[in-house]
C-alpha cells in the first residue's frame, strides 16, 4: 500500500506578515491569500523493516534511522522527523512506526510561496489517512503550525499551514490565544480570470532564509518601532481593502493597493528589499506592468507582478535583460486544499 498526498503552494495578495507573533496577538492579524497549481507531494509507505526512512528528491537528500520512539535531530531532514515526531508521541501513543515517506516540492526552496509550511501539511495529511486520525482542515493546519513553529522552532507565520489545508481563495484573520478564522471568499470567475490572465510569477534565481527578516520584524513590533509598526497597521488595513477589490471585481483599486502594500512592506524590517529587487521592479513597470511584490518575507525567491496579458512577454523580456538568472513561471488558482489518495 502506497499513500499520496498533494497540498497547493500559495500567493499572498495582502495582510503578509501580520500573521507572525507578536504581532497578531497584540492587534490581531489579516490575511488575504490563494492557492495555485504548484505543489508540495508527499508519499507514505508502511515498512515491515523497522526502520524509518526520509526522502527528499528535489533536495536530493535522505536519512535512514532505526524505528524509535523518538528520533534525533542531526541536521537531516529534522522537519520530516519533527512530523514522526509528533504524530507518534499525540497520536500513536508513543509507539514507533515503520515507513518511508518521500517528498517533491514544485519549486525551489526559500521560494516565499510557504513551501516548507505546504509540506508538513502534505506530509501530515498522509500520516492521517494511514492512521485514520480525526482531523478537519482546522485541526490539520493548527498542528502543523505547532509542529514547524514550535517543537521544530522555525520562524514564521500562520498562513501557509491553513492555505494549504484550506485551499483557495481566502481571508484569514489571526488573532490572540491561538485564534484563527479562515472566511472562503466567492470571487466571480470572471476575476479569477482577469486575475489569473494577468499574474506573471519571477523566480529571481536567489532562494533565502526567512528567519532573520521575521525575527527582525517581531523584535520591531516587541520594540514599538514606530515605522515598522505604522507599516504593519498598513498593511493590515490593505487586506481589507484586497478583499473588496477582488469581491467586486475593481481591478484598477486593486492595483493601486498592491502598489501600496509593496511600499507598505518594506518598512517592515530592513532586508525585506534589496538592489536587485528594485531593479526588477522598477524594469517591469517600466515595460507595462501594473503592479508587484515580493512573495513571502522578501528578500528574495519570487516576485509577483500584475500585467496586461498582451504586455506579459514584454515584461518578461525587461526582467531578463536585467536579471537573466530569473525564471518566468505561468500559474494558476486552485479551489481546493490538500487531498490525500491510497494507491493499491
Amino acid at each position: 500500500m502506497l499513500i499520496r498526498s498533494r497540498a497547493p503552494l500559495r500567493l499572498g495578495l495582502a495582510g503578509g506578515g501580520t500573521d507572525v507573533s507578536p504581532y497578531c496577538d497584540e492587534f490581531g492579524g489579516a490575511i488575504l491569500n490563494a492557492t495555485i497549481d504548484y505543489y508540495a507531494y508527499a508519499a507514505l509507505e508502511p515498512l515491515d523493516t523497522n526502520t524509518v526512512e526520509f526522502v527528499s528528491a528535489d533536495l536530493g537528500q535522505s536519512a535512514a534511522y532505526p524505528s524509535i520512539g523518538v528520533l534525533p535531530n542531526d541536521g537531516r531532514l529534522d522537519l520530516f522527523k519533527a512530523v514522526y515526531n509528533h504524530v507518534v508521541r499525540e497520536f500513536n501513543q508513543g509507539k514507533p512506526l515503520s515507513l518511508r515517506v518521500s517528498t517533491r516540492v514544485d519549486v525551489p526552496a526559500g521560494s516565499g510561496l510557504g513551501s516548507s509550511s505546504t509540506l508538513v501539511v502534505a506530509m501530515l495529511a498522509a500520516y492521517a489517512e494511514w492512521l485514520n486520525l480525526p482531523l478537519d482542515d482546522y485541526e490539520l493546519a493548527h498542528t502543523a503550525f505547532v509542529i514547524e513553529r514550535v517543537e521544530a522552532g522555525l520562524e514564521g507565520g500562520k498562513q501557509d499551514q491553513y492555505a494549504a489545508a484550506f485551499g483557495g481563495f481566502n481571508f484569514m484573520e489571526f488573532g490572540g490565544n491561538g485564534r484563527v478564522l479562515v472566511n472562503p471568499l466567492r470571487v466571480k470567475a470572471w476575476v479569477v480570470s482577469e486575475l489569473e490572465a494577468s499574474l506573471l510569477l519571477y523566480f529571481t534565481g536567489k532562494s533565502r532564509t526567512s528567519a532573520d527578516i521575521i525575527q527582525e520584524q517581531s523584535r520591531n513590533v516587541r520594540d514599538r518601532n514606530e515605522r515598522a509598526l505604522d507599516a504593519m497597521h498598513a498593511i493590515k488595513a490593505e487586506a481589507f481593502q484586497m478583499k473588496e477589490c477582488l469581491l467586486r471585481g475593481d481591478f484598477p483599486t486593486l492595483h493601486q493597493v498592491l502598489r501600496a502594500s509593496w511600499e507598505s512592506k518594506k518598512r517592515m524590517a530592513s532586508q525585506i528589499t534589496n538592489e536587485d529587487i528594485e531593479v526588477l521592479y522598477a524594469s517591469a513597470l517600466e515595460a507595462g506592468a501594473y503592479c508587484a511584490k515580493i512573495s513571502g518575507a522578501g528578500g528574495g525567491g519570487f516576485m509577483m507582478f500584475l500585467v496586461d496579458p498582451i504586455h506579459k512577454d514584454k515584461v518578461t523580456a525587461a526582467l531578463r535583460s536585467r536579471h537573466a538568472g530569473g525564471t518566468a513561471y505561468a500559474c494558476h488558482f486552485t479551489p481546493g486544499g490538500v487531498q490525500v489518495w491510497r494507491v493499491p
